[in-house]
């Protein structure tokens, strides 16, 4: 069992449940707990960042192991991913920037959207994980490092 990867998964899991909930929160008007339960969300998706970004400087990214006849969906499915994940992460500090500055009704604005994306990244990455990780395992690429310096 591949442990970081594991990890790093239940943190977005964990932070996509806290946002969920600080979503409702806020809807129920209780801004303390929406507070709390947004930054402790956003600390988990640090956590996830940093384990990632670790992960591929150091260990490399993991290649797709299924059948070749899945390898372009896959592929499209984890670019959609990406791209969600990021934005989402674009979105969030966007958001966290705005409510702490007190400007709430742009905060508001952004938030929503910016919670939708990241409520569809955490699954799209349980999706990545399972199809990398149990269902068709892959190898392991170069390290990002020993590729930029040739080692």
């Amino acid at each position: 069992m591949h442990i970081l990867p594991t990890i790093s998964t239940l943190f977005i899991v964990i932070s996509a449940i806290l946002v969920g909930f600080g979503w409702y929160h806020i809807v129920k008007g209780n801004r303390e707990t929406h507070q709390k339960l947004m930054v402790t969300g956003a600390i988990f998706a640090l956590a996830f960042f940093i384990i990632y970004m670790s992960r591929t400087l150091f260990e490399g990214n993991t290649s797709f192991g299924g059948p070749e006849s899945l390898k372009l969906p896959y592929h499209l499915f984890l670019f959609f991913h990406i791209t969600l994940a990021t934005v989402g992460g674009v979105l969030g500090l966007v958001t966290l920037w705005l409510a702490y500055k007190q400007r709430f009704l742009k905060h508001k604005k952004i938030g929503r959207v910016a919670a939708i994306i990241w409520l569809l990244t955490a699954p799209t990455g349980v999706v990545v994980y399972v199809m990398l990780y149990l269902m068709y395992p892959g190898g392991t690429t170069k390290p990002v490092l020993d590729a930029i310096f040739g080692l």
